[in-house]
């Protein structure tokens, strides 16, 4: 059972009073509707009559949010919590800005960028804005960072969320990101436990597997989460990933066809995590809509309560609102979730509301702040931030030929080809790319600078001697991206006009605003920079470098390389 006077919450006496009062005040419905985090996907579910019917129906204990403009989501939060009996946690994704918290946010660097620049004193300066600027809609709950450890080149899920592969490296910039999101009223949620980063497979489509033994994964991931459970995170995220090598050693005699992943697995929840590294904070599973969890072969009227039952205190996502709460009541009724089990979770829960004094606010009618509060979302000191991160991430992998500096004396004449994707999956909702407004940007400010850029996708090669005449140089830009689609994500040539056969042409300058694993489809690039995001600031700085007005400071990882010996050179 949780401790509420010790780490992560140190409650005093009014405040467990307040968790006691409030679990005795419930009904069975509102204790088990706290045990969900309910999903407020678009305009119409934010609409008042909507937020009240879920909220006086369901009773969830958190929301989550797809993203939308400032004022949209201040409004909904407002209403929100002048509509809930029990202050909600309101969660957000703010791995990498602003941008994960709300419409029109600040990108500022994903943790790919935060281990090129390999400054503690960064991520803190990235957390403090991500907080400040999720903080001002009315986010209280922030499911980030990331601690996984991208050990497979070939991991997309990860690739660019994640620090890099040095236990102590994502140690160090998460204790960096806590202190900074300390500097709002936020909790901070680490995940994916037990890790990610060791396999190529997305959890959106598959069970994830962790394949390392159990010394292996105590040396890595199991000292990244000890480390920072004894820091005093106040939740952590479960993925759906199995780790077999522990299930095995804590269930001796567990058959392979038995192994789940850690979204259902006690062993992983209870004896692992809570038990063996000692975590007494609140656990939420990752979304479960994922296949990871139906990958367990069970069907979802056990997968709901079977969460719970593993150890999991919150269901991240409803299917169907009234499907999903009648499994749970039903687990609970038929002992799946036992009495102490869910005394347990709903302590762990309010445990957090109550160190984070939800109560009180929502005593003094400041649960959202106040509505002025949202010039700092987007302002323009955060994009300042944003461009002097961008200058100290944007990384030389390589330029063999000395190609660089590319200047308009040099390369006046640019053919640009630009690799895009197609629309994402994010929690279950399908994005549309921006790729054309990145496009214009990158040409605007090409142009700017004085180079004649030309865009156009011909019906063929043509004559080489005619190409090399035409222009001097070809920037290939890609920004190949995604999960939720494909369990690992190549560059895709849609044209066979853009395939990269004019580098045995004319200087190719190779541009990534995504993946930093490209090199694997353009081994035969002879100038490579990872630039981490696709954002205007990123460009703008890797442009400057480029021309040489600026040097080259991002740090890459020996994963650029992916494991190949052609892609050196």
């Amino acid at each position: 059972m949780v401790n509420l006077r010790e780490k992560p919450y140190y409650l005093n006496d009014e405040q467990i009073q307040w968790v006691e009062d409030t679990i005795a005040g419930m009904t069975i419905e509102e204790k088990i509707g706290q045990l969900f985090v309910n999903m407020v996907g678009n305009a119409e579910e934010r609409k008042p009559e909507n937020i009240k019917k879920v909220l006086d129906t369901y009773h969830p204990g958190a929301i989550r949010y797809h993203n939308a403009p400032k004022e949209e989501l201040w409004a909904m939060a407002d209403c929100l919590q002048k509509t809930t009996k029990i202050p909600l946690l309101i969660a957000s994704n703010c791995e990498q800005g602003g941008n994960g918290g709300v419409g029109g946010g600040t990108p500022i660097a994903n943790g790919a960028a935060m281990a090129a620049i390999d400054s503690e004193d960064a991520v803190y300066e990235m957390a403090t804005i991500s907080a400040r600027e999720a903080a001002a809609v009315g986010c209280n709950w922030n499911f980030a960072p990331i601690v996984d450890l991208l050990y497979n080149w070939r991991n997309t899920i990860v690739q660019l969320r994640a620090f890099n592969d040095n236990p102590d490296d994502v140690i160090r910039y998460s204790k960096a990101f806590f202190k900074g999101m300390k500097t709002q009223n936020m909790a901070t949620c680490m995940k994916h436990f037990p890790g990610d980063g060791t396999e190529e497979n997305d959890q959106h489509l598959i069970m994830g597997i962790n394949e390392y033994d159990c010394d292996k994964w105590d040396a890595t991931y199991g000292k990244v989460y000890k480390e920072l459970i004894d820091e005093g995170v106040m939740t952590i995220m479960a993925g759906h990933i199995a780790l077999p090598a522990y299930s095995k050693k804590l269930r001796p005699g567990i058959k392979d066809e038995e192994i789940r992943p850690a979204t259902l697995a006690p062993e992983l929840i209870t004896d692992l995590l809570k038990g063996q590294l000692g975590f007494n904070g609140l656990v939420v599973t990752d979304a479960s809509h994922m296949i990871g969890m139906f990958g367990a072969t069970i069907p979802r009227s056990q997968q709901v309560p079977g969460a719970i039952a593993a150890g999991c205190d919150m269901y991240l996502f409803f299917n169907d609102r009234e499907e999903d709460f009648g499994y749970m009541m039903e687990g609970y009724k038929n002992g799946t979730i036992t009495e102490e089990r869910l005394s347990d979770a709903l302590h762990r829960i309010l445990g957090v509301k109550a160190a984070l004094n939800l109560y009180k606010l929502q005593a003094e009618g400041a649960l959202v702040p106040p509505k002025e509060n949202l010039a700092v979302v987007g302002c323009e000191e955060h994009h300042k931030a944003s461009r002097e991160f961008a200058d100290k991430y944007v990384t030389l992998v390589k330029d063999r030929l000395n190609y660089l500096p590319m200047t308009p004396e040099k390369y006046k004449k640019i053919k640009m080809v630009y690799i895009g994707s197609e629309a994402m999956v994010v929690a279950g909702t399908k994005i549309k790319s921006n790729d054309e407004v990145i496009i214009n940007d990158i040409v605007a400010q090409l142009q700017e600078a004085g180079f004649e850029v030309d865009t156009e996708v011909t019906a063929k090669k043509g004559k080489m001697e005619d190409f090399k005449k035409k222009y001097d140089c070809v920037l290939l830009v890609l920004n190949v991206q995604g999960f939720a689609q494909f369990n690992t994500m190549r560059v895709k040539w849609d044209e066979p006009v853009n395939q990269p056969w004019y580098m045995s042409e004319l200087p190719t300058f190779v541009v990534s605003l995504s993946y930093t694993n490209n090199l694997i489809d353009v081994p035969m690039a002879r100038c490579y920079i990872n630039s981490y995001m696709d954002h205007h600031e990123a460009f703008a700085a890797t442009l400057e470098k480029m021309m040489g007005k600026s040097s080259f400071k991002g740090r890459y990882n020996e994963n650029v390389f992916c494991g190949r010996w052609e892609t050196r050179f």
